[in-house]
């Protein structure tokens, strides 16, 4: 009949491995199209959404046949409040606006404080442009090396990725985890021998795989072509609204090309359950015997066969923890041994 048996320490193996997928929805590995939303990306007012960010989404928002899921955003920010209307128009206020709140945001995430600003490949610009992928998007971080994204205006195109195969040794550790630089290259590469990849201008950008965060160099996206630049157009006037973020956004999805993936470290706890010859050849049916003890069945006397079907693990107090079903029922008799192994994520 059922009997319970002890799992010692070698029965248990616990592994831990690191698991990519891709992260866009419906596991898409290249996000070749993308959608924002008429109702969100609004530049109406100072405090409107689309001041601080415009949501990218897989589809169209008005699509009947797949639910629209944001991807990553766009926002744009600058350390002195140009490109988006100030919030007040009073004596102190100018200068306080959506740009000047994201860029305080981000370099207080990296740095920790308000008086650091971002720089590319020593080259410090005023502003920076953010794509933020979606937490619901990615695990436990992106992947280094994974990272390969187009931009594109007009005829002119960047091919950038992170230089996190280039580069020896750890990457910069922040507040806001690991830093790669963005670079022109692909697949964690970066093209050529120098890292300044735009005359006067600096490195593309900064990767923040641990937060999910790119955050781009103006000013490189700015220069010229023959610099290997974009001529985005960034806009930095004063109490206007400028739209940086939708110019980085049509530059994103005009290349119709974002490939990252995401990846998570999973622990695997394996349990070797030993079925040896003398055990669990009876059933666990309770029609199997009966109220006296006795076998319902004379012909399970001498040759007993049972079938194992569920596995049930179980603390000290007897109490059902977790439950393994077999995919078929294994035969057990006094002839057979089996050995199951049940498996753990978490």
């Amino acid at each position: 009949m059922s009997t319970f048996v002890r799992l010692t320490s070698d029965d248990i193996v616990i592994n831990t491995e690191k698991v990519s997928t891709s992260t866009w929805s419906n596991n898409v590995n290249n996000l070749t199209t993308a959608h924002t939303s008429s109702t969100q990306a609004v530049f109406t007012s100072a405090t409107s959404s689309g001041q601080f960010y415009i949501d990218v989404f897989n589809v169209a928002t008005d699509s009947t046949s797949i639910t629209p899921e944001v991807q990553y955003s766009i926002s744009y920010g600058h350390k002195n409040g140009s490109g988006s209307l100030d919030f007040t128009n009073e004596t102190g206020s100018f200068g306080l606006s959506a740009t000047r709140d994201i860029y305080g945001q981000y370099r207080s995430l990296v740095f920790g404080t308000e008086t650091r600003n971002f720089s590319f490949d020593n080259h410090t610009p005023d502003d920076i442009y953010v794509l933020n992928v979606e937490r619901a998007r990615y695990k436990q971080s992106l992947k280094p090396g994974s990272l390969n994204f187009k931009l594109k205006k007009g005829s002119a195109e960047l091919f950038l990725t992170d230089d996190s195969v280039t580069t020896t040794g750890s990457a910069v550790l922040t507040n806001l985890g690991r830093q790669y630089n963005i670079v022109s290259g692909s697949n964690g590469t970066m093209l050529g021998t120098n890292l300044t990849r735009v005359t006067d201008s600096g490195s593309y950008g900064l990767f923040y795989p641990d937060a999910g965060v790119i955050i781009l160099n103006p000013d490189a996206l700015d220069a010229a072509t023959a610099d290997k630049g974009l001529n985005l157009g960034t806009a930095t006037n004063a109490n206007t609204s400028d739209k940086n973020n939708e110019k980085l956004f049509n530059a994103v999805s005009s290349s119709g090309y974002f490939i990252v993936d995401s990846e998570e470290t999973i622990s695997s706890q394996f349990y070797f359950i030993r079925a040896r010859n003398k055990e669990f050849n009876y059933s666990t049916n309770p029609t199997f015997i009966d109220n006296n003890g006795n076998l319902n069945f004379d012909s399970m006397i001498d040759a007993p066969k049972s079938y194992i079907t569920t596995i049930g693990l179980y603390n000290d107090a007897n109490e059902l923890l977790a439950v393994a079903k077999l995919s078929q029922p294994i035969t057990k008799d006094f002839t057979k041994e089996a050995l199951i192994k049940v498996k753990l994520d978490y």
